[in-house]
C-alpha cells in the first residue's frame, strides 16, 4: 500500500525527508516544542513542511498535495508546499 510522505524544513533547510505520517507527527510537535524552550536560531515561524502524496508509477517522485486537500488538524499550521 503506497502512503503519503512528508518533509519537514526550517527556514530554508531540510530536517526530515520522506517521513510517514506517524514519525511526522511525532517530530512536528517535538520540532516546535523544541524551538519554544530552546535557545536557537529557530522560531515556531521558521518550521514547515509539504505533505507528498504516493509516489507516480515505480519508483517515481512522490506529488505534492496541495494545501487544500489536507484534513484540518489544530497543531498544522505554518505550511509550506510547491507545485
Amino acid at each position: 500500500m503506497e502512503t503519503e510522505s512528508y518533509h519537514i524544513y526550517a527556514k530554508d533547510r531540510v530536517l526530515y525527508c520522506n517521513l510517514e505520517k506517524e514519525d511526522f507527527e511525532e517530530k512536528w510537535q517535538l520540532l516546535n516544542v523544541m524551538v519554544g524552550l530552546l535557545s536557537t536560531e529557530y522560531t515556531e515561524e521558521d518550521l514547515s513542511y509539504i505533505k507528498l502524496g504516493p509516489k507516480c508509477g515505480i519508483g517515481g517522485p512522490g506529488r505534492v498535495i496541495p494545501q487544500p486537500m489536507w484534513e484540518e488538524d489544530s497543531y498544522w499550521h505554518n505550511t509550506y508546499y510547491t507545485l
